[in-house]
């Protein structure tokens, strides 16, 4: 397909999506640049950059029949090294320009408008329509995208908003220390040795839920009620179907395996209806005549009465859907880049161990005194992007490498492939989280939450969880790991390991 359907709505609509959280903690306006002007001398016209498959549909039926959408990642990889820091891709209905060096993001940041535009989701607007829901702002565009953001940042982004949900987070990650300890005593060594990927699922919705929704779900007790696990459930599978609905319209694919489309409509009903109960329950809260007190972001959001109920439900439910797989992942990875380095464990223990010396402090503050773990936490996304890419459409023609790119071409920003070349970090493989303490330019490099107005509305919730769960953990356990060996990723929508590696906790007396 060639530059002109790029320029339709419908281009512009279709695509894989990834990057979930995407916005921006601010309320400024990206600055917007000049048209390009391409010279034929100079530049190159958008039919000359390096294209990585010719047919649409016959690339789709290559990763189809080579189940080859689980290492998009390595492919992306493999064609910047093959094809040079910018080219284009054509899969099924999936067309786009791949960059891969910060100053093309940069470039991007500056020609996305005061509207920024990043790929929706088909199957996931679909089931808005069909069932008659409103969309929220990981899916809108436009002055409806706005509009719905600039109210939202004063209540999730924002530094007044967020310090009011810290304690939140705070008390679901000593929960969880207090958990592991339960668990730990069952065993005379005292020593915990275990596959973590579903209890970090089950913390991560623990603690959003609770900041989201001011309530408990009760996830980290030992039987977690039957509407929990439902809800976990609707989470899980919304998830996974979501991947093979990327590439092919929902209309096709209810033909094609109607069972994939049911489970993925029926999972976000029950992520809906979930929404509704915490909104029935926030209502009786109010009539109750009780205290006021903080008690969630929706509450906060009901209170204010900014927004319509049917757009409050709409994204609250997306943040719910973004807010889980997108934490437990990278916590996951940096526990085991930890316990592979444990010099890097045992630093940032001391540093935690200094920053308690000093007294007992807010959670704000104390956050403000961790650099060393918030880097670590910035260096495992580096190698381990939740997301694959950060997309935006060009409100206006731009050069790019050299290449003359229309304004609505789909361009995205290949992270896992920029975190790992040499042309952007120096020994990219190795974990060094000091790399991000320096004096060296690291302007966009660290785009795990996008850039601009569309950067993830949910970093500043996702950083907090992160943070105090880190540290609680660093400060209760040594984590210690078998297998020194790198983990094999797979993309399932997000970027997960290919098999959860064992880890080992020892209580610190």
């Amino acid at each position: 397909m060639g530059a002109r359907s790029r320029l339709s709505p419908r281009a512009a609509h279709c695509s894989i999506s990834r990057s979930f959280w995407a916005g921006r903690s601010s309320h400024s306006v990206a600055p917007v640049v000049a048209a390009a002007e391409p010279s034929p001398s100079k530049v190159l016209p958008f039919e000359a950059i390096p294209r990585s498959g010719h047919n649409a549909w016959l690339q789709l039926y290559h990763f189809w029949r080579t189940n080859s959408f689980q290492n998009l990642h390595y492919i992306m990889q493999k064609n910047f090294q093959r094809l040079g820091p910018i080219y284009r891709e054509t899969v099924g209905t999936h067309n786009s320009v791949n960059v891969l060096l910060p100053h093309d993001a940069a470039q991007l940041f500056q020609s996305e408008g005061i509207y920024p535009r990043r790929m929706g989701i088909d199957s996931w607007i679909a089931h808005r329509v069909l069932r008659n829901h409103k969309s929220g702002v990981f899916l809108l565009n436009g002055e409806d995208w706005r509009t719905d953001r600039l109210v939202l940042n004063r209540e999730v982004i924002s530094p007044a908003g967020t310090v009011k949900f810290l304690p939140f987070l705070n008390t679901v990650a000593e929960d969880f220390v207090d958990f592991m300890h339960r668990r730990g005593r069952e065993n005379t060594a005292r020593l915990l040795t275990v596959d973590l990927y579903h209890d970090l699922f089950r913390f991560t919705l623990e603690a959003s839920s609770y900041a989201f929704y001011g309530e408990r779900l009760g996830l980290l007790e030992e039987s977690p009620s039957p509407d929990s696990q439902r809800f976990i459930h609707a989470l899980e599978t919304m998830l996974q179907t979501t991947l093979p609905l990327l590439f092919i319209p929902p209309g096709v694919m209810r033909w094609v395996n109607p069972k994939i489309w049911q489970d993925h409509m029926d999972a976000w009903d029950t992520i809906f209806q979930h929404a509704d109960k915490c909104i029935q329950n926030i209502y009786q809260e109010f009539c109750l005549g009780k205290p006021r007190k903080y008690s969630g972001i929706m509450a906060e959001l009901l209170l204010n009465a900014d927004l319509p109920l049917d757009a409050i439900k709409a994204n609250m439910t997306e943040f719910t859907a973004g807010a889980v797989d997108t934490t437990a992942m990278p916590l996951l990875f940096t526990l085991f880049e930890l316990a592979r380095n444990p010099h890097v464990q045992t630093a940032i223990r001391e540093e935690i161990q200094a920053a308690e010396a000093h007294g007992p402090k807010e959670v704000s503050k104390l956050l403000s005194s961790l650099p060393l773990l918030k880097a670590a936490i910035k260096e495992t996304l580096r190698l381990y992007p939740v997301g694959i890419t950060v997309q935006r459409y060009p409100t206006q023609d731009v050069v790019i490498q050299n290449y003359y790119v229309p304004a609505g071409t789909l361009c995205q920003v290949g992270l896992y492939a920029m975190g790992r070349s040499p042309e952007v970090f120096r020994d990219p493989e190795v974990y060094n989280p000091k790399r991000w303490l320096g004096k060296e330019d690291n302007s966009f490099k660290a785009l795990a939450f996008g850039f601009g107005a569309r950067q993830c509305i949910g970093r500043r919730l996702a950083e907090a969880e992160m943070t105090l769960f880190l540290f609680h953990m660093l400060r209760n356990f040594k984590i210690d790991t078998v297998s020194k060996a790198d983990i094999k990723t797979v993309f399932g929508f997000i970027l997960m390991p290919e098999k959860p590696p064992l880890l080992t906790f020892r209580p610190i007396d």
